[in-house]
């Protein structure tokens, strides 16, 4: 039927079809896909029931299995579609996969040059692959933005960061993942001349605007609620401030300047309610900021820092986003100590060592909630199902799902240190070389 032969509907007609319509978007997201960094809202939430209780075996059999090259990239799922970055061994280039859901089969690839200068840990891109409808939008380390067709590979628009906006390139490279609000697409690349965060029309490539005259963070830029409006989050390696996404107008900052250089990796997370937020970094420590609920504002209600990265205080996390669950935070802390904290004060509530994951520096555990359990990917290739309470971490269930292959000097052993995705009952993981997709459904 044409435009011309459909009834308007009314207003109330027309703002029930969007809500309908939103609502079945977001809860279709929310249990079948995983489209970006940590979910649909980058909160590391996952919602599908039916899951297993317990794992069947000490290792969990896989789907199926792709190989694919190095990198730090997660992967990301979007209706009949898996993607991920990758850096072929011993070639100057990155390259963006999609892969067959169902099979592992690669339906494209989408290959670029790309020279690492002076990147640390340079094995492959570190940010996940974000979907919007039928765009894929990717950031590789040295800020190659590509906007790419989802069903065939086409590159529709792509933007040399790096040449473009003079990025003063941070210590591991560009981190943070796309992320796509309205019509825009927003990345945080360190670009000279206020060019920190900025954003692109995400159907041309034309920058929509500028802002921060800051250094980058590792941190992916978030959207979340606050008095009524939905706002832009950016932690830059200067500071946190609250945005408006269509214009970059600033609502509220911070300044959370780094001891030594920036190395902000967790993503900030939100209390259920989202009127407190928690920042860590394995530097500068924790912080707890009190969002208002009646106007665009907020307040720092505690900071505390230990002395060093090996004698820590409160949280101090390097790669492990922590969670919020009820009025207790956990996380793990430089050394993979799991710990507990009282979110009102900061203070530790317990300690666990060497339960969840191995104990070393940076050992790294990446965490969703699903219902009232916890589901854990650690640096070892582990799928664990735990729960976390204020008595103490009760491991339930582990098993193994890929063998952890990217080799950390600084320990002298094999690390698995990319963000999984659970989309469906399905789990995607990779190491430096396969993607696999095992199934969790009873």
């Amino acid at each position: 039927m044409s435009i011309s032969q459909c009834k308007s509907p009314g207003p109330k007609t027309l703002l029930a079809s969007f809500a309908i319509g939103a609502f079945a978007s977001s809860v279709l997201h929310a249990t079948n896909d995983w489209p970006g960094y940590r979910g649909a809202d980058r909160t590391g939430t996952w919602n599908q029931e039916n899951v297993l209780e317990q794992f069947p075996q000490p290792e969990l059999p896989a789907k199926w299995r792709a190989p694919i090259g190095a990198g730090y990239s997660g992967p990301t799922v979007a209706g009949d579609r898996v993607f991920v970055m990758d850096r072929p061994e011993e070639k100057e280039e990155e390259r963006i996969l999609c892969f067959d859901r169902k099979t592992g089969e690669q339906r494209w690839v989408h290959t670029y040059p790309c020279s690492y200068e002076e990147v640390g840990y340079s094995h492959g891109p570190r940010a996940s692959v974000t979907i919007d409808n039928d765009r894929a939008y990717a950031i590789g380390t040295m800020g190659h933005l590509h906007c790419l067709d989802t069903t065939t590979g086409e590159v529709l628009w792509d933007v040399d960061c790096e040449e473009v906006y003079s990025i003063d390139l941070p210590l591991w490279g560009i981190a943070g993942s796309p992320l796509v609000e309205g019509d825009l697409v927003i990345v945080q690349i360190g670009g000279a001349d206020g060019a920190c965060i900025v954003a692109f029309d995400k159907n041309t490539g034309d920058e929509a605007w500028r802002a921060l005259d800051d250094k980058a963070s590792y941190v992916s830029p978030m959207m979340i609620e606050q008095a009524g409006k939905r706002i832009l989050i950016a932690w830059t390696g200067a500071r946190i401030a609250a945005m408006d996404a269509a214009s970059g107008e600033i609502h509220w900052e911070m300044e959370t300047p780094p001891k030594r250089w920036p190395i902000n990796i967790s993503a900030p997370v939100l209390d259920e309610s989202g009127e407190r937020m928690f920042l860590t970094t394995i530097q500068e420590g924790s912080r707890l900021l009190k969002l208002d609920t009646d106007e665009l504002a907020m307040e720092q209600l505690w900071a505390r820092s230990g002395v060093s990265e090996q004698n820590t205080d409160a949280l101090q996390c390097m790669i492990s986003p922590p969670l919020f669950l009820g009025d207790y935070v956990y996380g793990f802390d430089s050394k993979g100590e799991l710990r507990c904290l009282d979110a009102a004060t900061g203070d530790r509530i317990w300690e666990s060592i060497g339960e969840a994951v191995r104990d070393g520096i940076w050992s790294t555990v990446f965490m969703v909630q699903n219902g009232d359990r916890t589901w854990m990917f650690t640096e070892e290739g582990n799928l664990v199902i735990a729960e976390l309470s204020p008595e103490g971490y009760t491991e339930i269930s582990r098993t193994k799902i890929i063998e952890p292959s990217t080799f950390l000097r600084r320990r002298s052993v094999d690390v698995a240190w990319s963000h999984p995705a659970f989309a469906g009952t399905e789990v995607f993981a990779r190491n430096d070389r396969e993607l696999v997709c095992v199934d969790v459904g009873p």
